[in-house]
């Protein structure tokens, strides 16, 4: 077993991120370990500079995030953790992936579509975005790739092109699984139900920021919009507000569904968000301890990130070489 994940240098880390990225993390690392296999974990920081993006910025979230992922669970002893850009194989492997793709499947990218709407430039690099994802999942020989629900379809037009590359140039890549969580998938705005939680869209009262203070967090869970009724039942079409709360609840005390409705039958609603909002305060303290203390050495953070590139560089370069020479590239004299 061999799992890839990466995880975007951007912006302030949700508890969309920690539902949907972090938690199943750890849980296939451990998995992974459990099995004797291997676990690979990457801030992707060359995908930030497919939309707009400042330079200190790009900096600050690539060490916040690299923390995170520390903080949450992840053990450098245990997976290779690093950042994308530290490793060429990636960059090169996603154009030489450009000749196995057609500009077809990349303009029926919904993600494109999102993201292109309405801006008035829109990189290539945004458009040829999932190319460098393929690249990124194919370079480690992945057999599992823990990923969030809105990645499907690229993961998808993973699959496909590696089984386009293996049939023109022979077996090259193996053909990768997606595992999905099965609650907190999508984890939504607070305020607005039918979005999903995430820094640059929707209320910002409605999103729960992984570093935010106990009190910022308890007032964003008492505002939440839920409905005009008293029943706490996960029903996402007729009750999105209080199916999100149900799900967050069910992430933060490791309760399944039923259990959370059964607890909360009859109860009410303004009881029911207190208890999620101290839920996730209790969920995240220990996480932002950590967080805080990585932030504070960042000689050690960079140790710790400078130790998985040297281990990724080792694990892709094979793959990389073997895309070179089936492709029919001379190789340089050495």
């Amino acid at each position: 077993m061999r799992i890839f994940s990466g995880i975007r240098a951007s912006g302030d880390k949700t508890l969309g991120n920690y539902s949907g990225g972090f938690r199943q993390y750890v849980a296939t690392q451990e998995r992974a370990v459990g099995e004797g296999g291997e676990a690979f974990f990457c801030v992707v920081d060359l995908h930030s500079i497919t939309t707009p993006f400042e330079p200190e910025a790009l900096r600050e979230a690539t060490l916040s995030v690299a923390a995170w992922l520390f903080a949450t669970g992840l053990d450098p002893d245990r997976s290779t953790v690093f950042v994308q850009s530290h490793i060429r194989a990636h960059a090169e492997a996603a154009w030489l992936l450009g000749a196995a793709t057609s500009f077809g499947e990349l303009r029926r990218m919904t993600q494109f579509k999102e993201k292109a709407e309405g801006q008035e430039f829109v990189s290539a690099g945004l458009f040829n975005y999932p190319v460098l994802m393929a690249g990124d999942i194919l370079l480690y020989r992945t057999t599992v790739v823990p990923i969030g629900d809105d990645q499907r379809q690229h993961l998808e037009l993973t699959r496909d092109v590696a089984e386009r590359f293996n049939q023109r140039f022979g077996e090259t890549f193996v053909i990768p699984e997606g595992e999905f969580p099965e609650v907190g998938a999508r984890i939504k705005n607070l305020q607005e139900p039918d979005r999903l939680m995430s820094t640059t869209r929707g209320a910002p009262q409605g999103v729960v920021r992984m570093i935010d203070e106990p009190d910022v967090i308890r007032a964003k869970f008492k505002t939440a919009v839920t409905d005009s009724g008293r029943d706490i039942v996960h029903d996402p079409e007729a009750k999105p507000g209080i199916s999100n709360l149900i799900e967050i609840m069910a992430v933060a005390t490791g309760a399944e569904i039923g259990d959370v409705e059964a607890r909360y039958d009859g109860a009410g609603y303004g009881g029911f968000k207190q208890d999620v909002g101290e839920a996730v305060v209790e969920l995240l303290a220990p996480f932002q301890q950590r967080y805080r203390e990585l932030r504070a050495d960042e000689a050690e953070l960079r140790r710790m990130l400078a130790v998985g590139a040297e281990k990724a560089s080792v694990a892709s370069g094979p793959t990389l070489e073997a895309m070179y020479d089936r492709m029919g590239f001379v190789p340089p004299l050495r």
